[in-house]
């Protein structure tokens, strides 16, 4: 399509103003497929490295070939730029495979924001239809579909263009013209979809270029795909519509090139599309300068520079009021990046460089100032910091083995085993069996893994969002609940049982009936919402089949390593990250014999070990080190005195640090916990640890952000704080305090204060 003619000015019955509709569409489209043909051989057969597929050598030659010629004169006058120059830089590799010019379809689409179209009613008037490509979301054209929603064909400028053209001729005033505009219906007067030039998803940028260059076209649909000639099929599925100007902008970024420098290796670009592009950056520079959330960055940008600033200005000049106030300073250091890391969205730092810089912070600042210290880390110092780090990593191994046999059973598609028993059609049902589902799965997974799995499942299971984000919700909460009473279910957990607060028989009889009872308890609030419906019929979960013999076996090994752990453990006395370490080992083992000889590496260890969340283990390395430091310096004990002072009971304790948990993360929280209280005073299994251990893990389910379940289920299902707070932290609330009425209830019992004996508890 190309505008080239003027079109006359007609203004509709309610003042909108078609011309300024069309040089919007025009605007956006303005790399006409004159400065693509720069790109592109004569024949296709060369576009700046790209190697036609078959379908490509297709290409009408003669059609191409005079299409090259007529268009780059033009282009190309100011340069001594040739064909051969061009070709010969088919040689140079600019980017990686996938990127530039060999990027995919589905990217190009991707990064240009918004399907690319705008999609039109058979009955929908040529106003309607250009009112909606303007106000739509980044698009330039519009789809038309009928009312079997069939593609009937596509409608551009060029067609509103063509279509004004001959109103104009065939009309007496402007008005009568208008007036026809309002509601002539827009079939009538688009380009059929026999006739449109489509790309499929495998193709790739130069491919793209090649075929709208051939058949001189600015935009093109995408499909999944196409027929003879990059023709639509009828079954073929529209993907979306991308033009001409975003292949080359994706090609610009992607090749790292200003404009001066892609002018210059494709001077075809060096007059009106490439200042069109420079015009666009220049307009959404000034967009964002003007933006509310730009000033938010600047603002921070410089508080952070500032307080860097004056941070190091205090080390390095070792400065005097430091070493008077270092108790201070390690107090102000912990509660900044305590900040930074609770808003991390807002300040949009990540957590894990927050609670690595605050671990550095602490311990410089405990090393050289704090106590009268030198300036210089004492050897008592580093024995301390050496113990610390030790500490800490029996839990980050831990950790990365556990995750990475999680990794492994998935990609077997282990899962199966469970999803298989998924038969129920009652939605108030499947909560349940959903509910209890993740509730023992997080028991010998972690809760976060299990997350993602079963919202992951709920996708197929449930069709409606509304449904599925209060199906996520119980998931975040079952998941939560069910981590507490096993050592390997929920990181608190692990970190007392790896720290010796815990022990694995006591933890799992002493915590499995008020975990339990919490679930049943926020599960029966929860339901209320539920409303039966035949939405599950419309479920896309596949029907079940069989487990291949291979995934069978991963996955009862997997589990046997899982819970060969607390056993491992209680056999030898060796710590817990051992035994995970040797799951590993022999998980390992049997998936490089199980795929012996075979060339898709993706199914072995070394690639669960590539997806794992290593930025989420580093952040639990800079918050344990920083807890282990003020824990060191005596900070957490003065705490730990102070509690004990102003709250009459430790069982009070532990249910503000689970109430506290819901707004802060749960890992720092437990491991202040772990340096406020002896272990000489509090020996393994006493009842404080028992219940921080079920308060800091249900307690985090009563706000989104108060759990890794839950920040997971914002990203994946679009759940927002105010949602949730609202649909489920009463539920979860009620559940939380069920479950800690349950421990004392059964402690009491069990301690022989409601019999009339035994030892007060």
């Amino acid at each position: 399509h190309t505008s080239s003619i003027t079109p006359p000015r007609h203004c509709s019955p309610d003042g909108i103003d078609p011309c300024t509709m069309i040089m919007t569409m025009t605007r956006r489209a303005s790399l006409a497929s004159a400065a693509a043909a720069t790109l592109a051989a004569s024949n296709a057969n060369v576009v700046l490295g790209f190697a036609p597929s078959p379908s490509i050598r297709g290409l009408n030659q003669q059609h191409a070939a005079s299409s090259f010629s007529s268009r780059t004169s033009a282009f190309m006058s100011s340069s001594d730029a040739t064909v051969d120059d061009l070709a010969a830089l088919s040689a140079i590799k600019l980017t990686p495979e996938g990127f530039g010019f060999s990027s995919p379809i589905g990217r190009i689409l991707k990064s240009r924001g918004g399907m690319g179209y705008y999609k039109a009613s058979a009955s929908d008037s040529v106003i309607d239809v250009m009112e909606g490509i303007c106000d739509g979301d980044n698009a330039d054209v519009a789809l038309v579909f009928d009312g079997e929603d069939a593609l009937m064909g596509i409608f551009t400028d060029a067609d509103y263009i063509r279509l004004a053209t001959e109103r104009s001729a065939a009309t007496q005033s402007e008005k009568e013209s208008a007036a026809f505009m309002a509601t002539a219906p827009i079939s009538d007067y688009v380009t059929p979809s026999d006739k449109l030039i489509c790309v499929a998803e495998k193709d790739t940028a130069s491919q793209a270029v090649a075929i709208m260059t051939a058949n001189n076209v600015r935009h093109t649909v995408l499909v999944d795909e196409c027929g003879p000639d990059f023709s639509y099929l009828e079954k073929s599925v529209v993907k979306g519509v991308i033009s001409m100007q975003d292949l080359l902008r994706v090609i610009q970024s992607d090749e790292r090139l200003s404009f001066d420098k892609l002018s210059q290796k494709f001077p075809g670009l060096a007059d009106k599309p490439m200042e069109q592009m420079r015009e666009e950056m220049k307009s959404k520079a000034n967009a964002l300068a003007s933006d509310d959330e730009t000033a938010k960055r600047d603002i921070i940008r410089a508080a952070t520079a500032i307080l860097s600033a004056g941070s190091v200005a205090l080390f390095v000049t070792q400065s005097e009021w430091l070493g008077s106030h270092a108790e201070l300073t390690m107090i102000g250091i912990f509660v900044l990046g305590y900040v930074g890391i609770i808003f991390e969205e807002v300040f949009e730092f990540n957590k894990a460089a927050v609670a690595l810089l605050m671990s550095t912070g602490l311990w410089v600042t405990y090393a050289d100032f704090y106590g009268g210290s030198s300036g210089l880390a004492s050897e008592s110092v580093l024995s301390q910091l050496g113990e610390q780090l030790a500490e800490v990593s029996d839990i980050c191994f831990f950790l990365l083995a556990a995750s990475a046999i999680v990794e492994v059973v998935d990609a077997h598609q282990g899962f199966k085993v469970v999803t298989n028993q998924i038969t129920t059609k009652s939605k108030k049902g499947l909560f349940w069996v959903i509910g209890f589902l993740t509730f023992f799965l997080s028991a010998i997974l972690n809760n976060l893994t299990v997350t993602i799995v079963m919202v992951s499942l709920l996708r197929k299971l449930i069709p409606d969002d509304d449904d599925r984000r209060l199906f996520g919700a119980m998931v975040v909460v079952a998941a939560n609940a069910g981590g507490v009473w096993t050592p390997i279910g929920d990181v608190t957990t692990t970190m007392l049982w790896i720290n010796n607060q815990l022990s694995t028989v006591p933890t799992v009889t002493q915590l499995f009936l008020p975990s339990i009872v919490c679930l049943v308890a926020s599960l029966a609030f929860l339901v209320n919402q539920v409303e039966e419906d035949a939405s599950l019929s419309e479920s896309t979960l596949p029907p079940p089949s069989p487990l291949a013999a291979r995934g069978q076996v991963v996955f009862w090994a997997g589990i046997a390593c899982l819970l060969s752990v607390p056993i491992f453990a209680e056999l030898t006395g060796l710590p817990p990250y051992l035994a995970m370490l040797t799951g590993l080992g022999a998980m390992w083992t049997l998936t490089d014999i199980i795929h012996m000889g075979e060339e898709n590496e993706e199914m072995k260890v070394p690639a669960a070990l590539s997806k794992l969340d290593t930025s989420g283990i580093l952040f639990f390395l800079g918050i344990l080190m920083s807890i282990g430091v003020l824990d060191k310096s005596g900070l957490l004990k003065d705490l730990a005195i102070f509690l004990n002072d102003n709250l009459p009971s430790q069982d009070i304790i532990a249910t503000v640090i689970g109430i506290a948990s819901a707004l802060i993360d749960n890992v720092p929280l437990v491991a202040a916990t772990m340096g406020m209280y002896d272990i000489a005073e509090y020996g393994t299994d006493d009842k404080l640890w028992q219940l921080i251990a079920l308060c800091a893990g249900t307690g985090g389910s009563i706000l989104v952000i108060g759990s890794a379940s839950g920040v997971a289920l914002m990203g994946l299902e679009k759940v927002d704080f105010l949602w949730y707070a609202k649909k489920v932290s009463l539920g979860a609330a009620v559940g939380y305090f069920a479950g800690i009425a349950t421990y004392l209830a059964q402690n009491a019992i069990l301690s022989g204060a409601l019999t009339g004996g035994g030892v007060s508890p």
